[in-house]
Order: C-alpha cells, then structure tokens, then sequence
C-alpha cells in the first residue's frame, strides 16, 4: 500500500483571514526538520514542548490559545499534538517542556489520547510531515470549552474568539 497522496492545505488557509504577529523559537526554524527531542516517544523522542515566545499580537488581545496539528497525517482529518487552552495574556513564551502550565491553562486531549503535548511522529519512510505551532490571541479572559472538549470543539469556539494568529511551521521525518 503506498502513502502517496496529494498535500493537505495549510489548516489556516482554510479559515477566515486574521491579522498576524510574530512567533519565534529557540528550539526551531520555520520549514526545517525538528530536533528528536520533540518528537514523540514511540520514535526514540523526548516528547518535550518546544520553547515558543510572542509578541505583536493586538492590544486588546485578553489570552491566548497555543495549537500543533499535522495537516499531513495519513487520517484524513490531520493530527492534533497539542491544544494549550487559556494561556494567561500576561505569558508571552513558553519553556521547553514548560510544566507547570501558565495561570490557569490547560490542555484538551490530543490525538494520542493524551492532556498534553505529543511529539512529532508520521509513519516511517513517508514524506516529511508539517507541525503548524499556532498561537491564538483571543479576545476573552478564557475560552469557555470544558477540559473534555475536542480538539474541533476548541477550533470552533477559536473561530469566533480569534483577533489575530501567529505560526510556524518546522518538519519531521522518520526515515523508513
């Protein structure tokens, strides 16, 4: 069976338009190949979060909303790695591996099923795969989504609460 398929667009691409601001990292490049140490456990990772830092975003911004989903994942509907839910607008980066969460910020389940970030991990051999970081200044205190909410559910209530977004995009390869 092969894994060819036509490229996925860029989740963002799909979304009514937001004003943008600069995300960066110690940790990654925009467009080049992530480290093993953010990649997930089951292909040799450390499964660590990323050091990611913000600013430019709207001064009416009142929070923010931290997303990696792989639009490249062979599902049909992308992989979710991480949805960091009501990051306290007074944080404007987070640390590797950040624990304890910021304020009152949690995280809903990623596709692995799991309350927090989920490294890198497309199938063995397949084309390099795209990790979308996103951050979400919103216009609420909070998102009001329960901790149980969907990874869909949370981009739902983003779509009405987002002012302005800001990315970057690096990639992974497990060479097959």
């Amino acid at each position: 069976m092969s894994l060819e398929r036509a490229v996925a667009p860029d989740p963002y691409d799909l979304l009514p338009a937001v004003p943008s601001f600069t995300v960066t990292s110690a940790d990654m490049t925009d467009g080049r190949p992530l480290d093993e140490l953010f990649a997930h456990t089951s292909v040799g990772g450390k499964n660590l979060s990323p050091q990611l830092s913000w600013s430019g975003f709207p001064d009416d911004t009142r929070g923010f909303v931290v997303t990696c989903f792989d639009p490249d994942a062979p599902t049909g509907s992308g992989f979710w790695h991480w949805v960091l839910v009501n990051v306290p607008v007074t944080t404007t980066e987070l640390e590797r591996g950040v624990d304890p969460l910021p304020g009152d910020a949690f995280c809903v389940r990623n596709d692995y099923g799991d309350r927090a970030y989920g490294g890198s991990a497309p199938p063995p051999g397949d084309r390099p795969h795209r990790y979308v970081f996103a951050v979400h200044a919103i216009d609420v205190d909070k998102l009001e989504v329960p901790s149980e909410a969907s990874p869909a559910y949370v981009g739902f209530n983003l779509a009405f609460h987002t002012l302005a977004r800001a990315t970057i995009r690096p990639t992974f390869q497990v060479k097959g």
